[in-house]
């Protein structure tokens, strides 16, 4: 439909398809290839964030054709965008907000790893945020988008780039997850029309305060066993905020109050949050850890150094608010593997 309304508007179109789950490096420059080719004046993306992130990415390498991938995950080192095209982001699902993000994740498949690529020259110049494509999202992506749009806004509210810009976005954003996502989840229209907005909300929120190692972690961990990155998000999230509470359980508790969730205390408030986040991962079939999940003993244990290492190179790592060192994030991995306590 999109391509013939182009066309009826008297513009000229080359469709790129078949961007995959995880786009890959491959795919990305295969898709900067046909641009070069084609010559567009306007890069439209539209379906999930996938497609969109590979278009973000395509879209450096059309403009740059010498530009190499190892230069562009520099963060916030990529040279002046919109020479040759802009850019307009149409999503269709509710959950990355990709569409007003200055981020794309992209990833090597040679060296299994997720490497979310970050500046603000590939925010979009147009996102067209339209609740009714993303009624026909199918229930299980409905759950993971959803706990993706509501890690983005937590772990905002939380970053240490978080501002008095930042907070109302990432505030709104929780609350009408808190609201809507079960019902979204469970079929309704309405709900899932303010899904689809919140998530955008939570994305403005996070592409100005950055995020944190729940995301750290989920790059690294899809990118080696393949969990999709919102149920990476949702089962990390829980074992995080007992990590960061160290640091900043006063905003966990602000979260709480906001939701009206009990508690008289910061504790007992961001207590709370993590409980009402165990039961969003219950009603949503989530499972609470890596092994529930189905990651073989085995491959977690041969792979857990490679991991945390990477996590810690991750972007996202410099904006949590408690710093974490390999040796404590390999533990924090093997919590929310076996599903223990995280008590340091």
């Amino acid at each position: 439909k999109v391509e013939d309304y182009l066309k009826e508007a008297g513009m000229e179109v080359e469709l790129f398809e078949g961007v995959e789950p995880d786009p890959s490096v491959e795919t990305v420059m295969k898709g900067a290839e046909a641009m070069r080719k084609f010559q567009p004046d306007w890069i439209v993306a539209m379906g999930g964030g996938s497609p969109i992130d590979a278009a973000k990415a395509m879209w450096i390498f059309y403009e740059y054709p010498d530009f190499t991938f190892e230069q562009a995950v520099v963060p916030f080192g990529l040279p002046e965008l919109r020479q040759k095209a802009k850019f307009v982001a149409i999503p269709s699902t509710s959950g990355t907000a990709t569409e007003v993000t200055a981020f794309s994740v992209i990833t090597n498949y040679t060296e299994k790893i997720k490497y979310p690529l970050a500046d603000f020259n590939i925010t979009p110049d147009i996102a067209i945020v339209d609740p009714e494509l993303a009624q026909t999202m199918p229930a299980k992506l409905v759950a993971h988008t959803g706990m993706d749009a509501l890690t983005h806004a937590i772990e905002a509210y939380t970053a240490s780039l978080r501002s008095n810009f930042s907070d109302p976005l990432a505030i709104k954003a929780i609350e009408m997850v808190n609201e809507n996502l079960v019902k979204s989840f469970e079929g309704d229209k309405t709900a899932r029309n303010l899904m689809h907005e919140a998530q955008c909300l939570a994305g403005m929120a996070f592409s100005n305060a950055l995020l944190g190692i729940v995301h750290s972690m989920a790059h690294k961990v899809g990118a080696v066993f393949h969990i999709p990155h919102g149920c990476a998000n949702a089962i990390f999230l829980p074992y995080v905020i007992k990590y960061n509470r160290k640091v900043c359980e006063d905003r966990y508790a602000d979260i709480a109050r906001a939701l009206k969730l009990e508690g008289n205390t910061d504790a007992e408030l961001t207590d709370s949050l993590i409980k009402l986040i165990n039961e969003f991962n219950d009603d949503l079939s989530i499972p609470h850890s890596m092994k529930e999940y189905g990651v073989e003993e085995a491959d977690f244990k041969s792979n857990v150094k490679f991991i945390a290492h990477n996590a810690i190179l991750d972007a996202c790592t410099g904006s949590s608010p408690r710093e974490i060192d390999e040796e404590t994030m390999e533990k924090l991995f093997e919590c929310t593997y076996y599903g223990t306590d995280v008590n340091f």
